[in-house]
């Protein structure tokens, strides 16, 4: 079945950085879209950074540019999310999702980041 497992996640205090990744399995991983998604505290979960199948093009959220870069391996079927001089406004849980046209979309459950001294 269809897996998207994320890690990485922790407390960290502000200025740090974490990286996470989100293991895929079940599907084929080297056709599908990645991206990563956050929910803040009483916030609707919004779009992170996205990667394109084969890597090759990346998007970011304006509140992360520049600090935040989206990756991907797909000889391990993997996407990460190097996560730098991190804010407390960064707290979130953040989900991994695999999506491609005219397919189900995927969602990992969720790891959660807290920034915090």
């Amino acid at each position: 079945q269809v897996q998207l497992v994320e890690s990485g996640g922790g407390l960290v205090q502000p200025g740090g950085s974490l990286r996470l990744s989100c293991a895929a399995s079940g599907f084929t991983f080297s056709t599908y879209a990645m991206s990563w998604y956050r929910q803040r505290p009483g916030k609707e979960r919004e779009l992170v950074a996205t990667i394109t199948s084969a890597g090759s093009s990346t998007d970011y959220a304006d509140s992360v540019k520049g600090r935040f870069t989206i990756s991907r391996d797909n000889a391990k079927n993997t996407v990460y999310l190097q996560m730098n001089s991190l804010k407390p406004e960064d707290t979130a849980v953040y989900y991994c999702n695999a999506r491609r046209v005219g397919y189900d979309a995927y969602w990992g459950q969720g790891t959660q980041v807290t920034v915090s001294s």
